[in-house]
């Protein structure tokens, strides 16, 4: 999970444990590349407004042949406070593979999670 804020990522990640899951945690978009070099992740949830890097040039770089990532298909969904007309639009045209907006429900989360984890991949 790339998120800044450490309220969110508190309750982003109850949220994610009661669903079963587990996740590291990174505060920007350069840090989220940085890892996916090293760890085949099976799922990315963005944050798409972060110091130093965003979600959005993150998932630009996630999605190159260059960028050193080990999967540059891995999911990402967007988790993010932009919840205006068009920003699921904006996140989908970046490369992300989802949106969800903030306040993410347990229910949308687990709706996401389902969708884009395969169970070979649990």
């Amino acid at each position: 999970m790339a998120e800044d804020n450490l309220i969110s990522q508190i309750v982003d990640l109850n949220l994610l444990k009661a669903l079963g899951y587990t996740a590291d945690v990174v505060a920007d978009g350069q840090k989220a590349v940085e890892a996916l070099t090293t760890i085949n992740y099976d799922l990315v949830l963005m944050d798409c407004m972060m110091p130093n890097m965003d979600g959005f040039e993150a998932t630009a770089i996630i999605r190159t042949q260059s960028s050193g990532v080990l999967n540059q298909n891995v999911p990402i969904i967007a988790m993010t406070a932009l919840a205006m007309e068009g920003d699921r639009d904006k996140c989908l045209g970046a490369g992300m593979n989802d949106y969800l907006p903030k306040p993410v429900t347990k229910k949308a989360l687990a709706a996401a999670l389902e969708k884009w984890l395969t169970p070979t991949r649990l």
